[in-house]
C-alpha cells in the first residue's frame, strides 16, 4: 500500500529524519488503541516503525547504561537499570529529566535510520509516536492520525485493564495532553470508543480513502 499523490504533501529534506518516503504520523493518548490500529497497519502491509520501540532499544545500549550509572548511580545494579526508580529520579527534579531527556532523543535519529534501513525501497511508513504533539512534530509528517476514544472510555479501559481506581485514571488521564485537542489538531482520526469490530471498520474506511495498491 501506498499513500495517495494528493496526500504526499512534504519532500524528503521536510520529513521526519530526511525519510525518502511518505511518512504518517501515527499518535494517541493511553487506552485509545494506538497499538492495535498500529497492528493493523502491519496486517495491511504497511511498515511501522515505533518511537517507543526506539527509545527502549536506546535504553539497552551499553552506552546508555554507563551514562545513567555515571549521573544517577543509584538506579544501576549490575548493568541493569531500575526504570522504576529512574522514573522517580527524573521526575523528581526538572533538571534530571531533561538531562535523560536530552541523551535519549539525540539518538532517536540513527534509531529510526538503523530501522528503516531494515526495510527494502519503502513506499510508506507510519511511525507509532505517543508524544507527537508533545514534541511538537507535526510538520514533519505528511499527515497525521490520531486514534481517539472519549476521555469516560480512557477512564473505563484504564480501570478495566489495570485494575485501577477512578481517582487514578482520572490522575493519569490530567498529567498527559488532553486527547481531545491530540484530535482537533491531527489531519485524520480513527474513533475507536467502541468494539474491535467498529474499530477495524473505521480503520478500513481511512485507509480507502488514503492509500492505494
Amino acid at each position: 500500500m501506498k499513500l495517495k499523490k494528493i496526500f504526499t504533501t512534504k519532500t524528503s529534506k521536510e520529513r521526519l529524519y530526511e525519510t525518502p518516503c511518505p511518512v504518517i504520523g501515527l499518535t494517541g493518548g493511553i487506552a485509545t488503541g494506538k497499538s492495535t490500529v498500529s497492528n493493523l497497519f502491519t496486517k495491511a502491509g504497511v511498515h511501522v516503525i515505533c518511537a517507543d520501540k526506539l527509545v527502549k532499544s536506546i535504553y539497552s545500549m551499553e552506552e546508555t547504561i554507563n551514562f545513567i550509572q555515571e549521573e544517577f548511580p543509584n538506579v544501576v545494579e549490575n548493568s541493569v537499570i531500575n526504570f522504576k526508580a529512574l522514573r522517580e529520579v527524573a521526575f523528581k527534579e526538572v533538571q534530571n529529566k531533561e538531562k535523560l531527556e536530552k541523551f535519549i532523543y539525540k539518538r532517536l535519529p540513527a534509531a529510526y535510520q538503523t530501522e528503516l534501513a531494515k526495510i527494502k525501497s519503502p513506499e510508506l511508513i507510519v511511525y507509532d509516536v505517543p508524544l507527537l504533539f508533545e514534541k511538537s512534530m507535526e510538520q514533519l509528517f505528511d499527515l497525521t492520525i490520531c486514534v481517539y476514544a472519549k476521555r469516560e472510555v480512557q477512564i473505563e479501559r484504564i480501570i478495566k485493564r489495570d485494575s485501577s481506581s477512578k481517582e487514578l485514571a482520572e490522575k493519569i488521564l490530567d498529567h498527559q495532553f488532553p486527547i481531545d485537542k491530540k484530535k482537533e489538531l491531527s489531519d485524520f482520526c480513527i474513533n475507536n470508543n467502541s468494539t474491535i469490530e467498529k474499530l477495524e471498520y473505521e480503520f478500513e474506511a481511512i485507509t480507502s480513502l488514503l492509500m492505494e495498491d
